[in-house]
């Protein structure tokens, strides 16, 4: 991965509390993964960045060595990576997503 690439995945996760590395955005998710987290997200009532990495082929290739996970969507909250889509409903529906989104906005 490039260096540029690296800078611009480490200034959305380091810039928002919560950042979505995903296939469009949150007004148009592209698969329906992105939408799955959209929709939890949207259902949170939370502030989240998302960046299309159809429009940007290097951070696609460069998010998944950046977390060693070979999958998009990508969640990041507090600079921490938390997982993709089915990490997301689990967490939603286990009722811990609430709590770990809470701690991160107010810190």
């Amino acid at each position: 991965m490039s260096p540029e690439a690296n800078q611009r995945i480490e200034n959305l996760i380091n810039n928002n509390k919560i950042a979505v590395f995903m296939k469009g955005n949150k007004l148009m998710p592209q698969c329906g993964f992105s939408n799955n987290v959209v929709q939890i997200l949207n259902a949170m009532g939370v502030p989240y960045e998302t960046y299309d990495v159809l429009e940007d082929p290097e951070v696609r290739q460069g998010i998944k060595e950046y977390s060693n996970w070979p999958t998009i969507p990508q969640v990041y909250v507090n600079g921490e990576f938390i997982g993709g889509c089915d990490i997301m409903i689990e967490l939603y529906q286990n009722n811990e997503l609430q709590q770990m989104l809470e701690v991160a906005l107010a810190s």
